[in-house]
């Protein structure tokens, strides 16, 4: 069945793939850890418990996104405001792209994506934080 919408998540990512630089997990592990580079992990809370994250990203809920970057806005994070490259990722990379591109549009740059997002970073075997600890159910 053709799609009824006009402009959907296909031509979206196509655009913002080619406005935004991809990183393969080798390249952004290049990057980890220097002081002029922020990764920006757009997962949901829940992602992030059930299945690790990378030491020291910082965790914006794609949601948030748009407040936290803009500086007029009165939720916006100071994360945002510094001078560095921004390496944005999600679970699988569709999300990031998408992000990635909305912040570049919003002025934020220099900004990357992880391509395959935290699932191919751990594929990789690149360092990461192990999920948490289920929480023991109260009864």
């Amino acid at each position: 069945m053709p799609s009824k919408i006009g402009y959907g998540i296909q031509q979206m990512l196509a655009e913002a793939n080619a406005a935004v630089r991809t990183l393969k997990v080798a390249e952004a592990q290049d990057l980890l850890g220097r002081d002029d580079v922020l990764f920006v992990d757009l997962r949901d809370p829940r992602e992030l418990d059930r299945e690790g994250r990378i030491t020291g990203a910082f965790h914006c809920p794609r949601g948030m996104l748009e407040f936290w970057i803009d500086p007029a806005s009165p939720y916006a994070k100071p994360q945002f405001q510094e001078d560095k490259t921004f390496v944005f990722f999600c679970a699988g990379g569709l999300r990031s792209a998408l992000a990635a591109h909305l912040a570049q549009r919003m002025g934020l740059g220099p900004v990357a994506h992880i391509e395959g997002g935290f699932g191919a970073w751990k594929k990789a075997g690149a360092p990461h934080e192990p999920p948490r600890e289920p929480a023991a159910k109260k009864f």
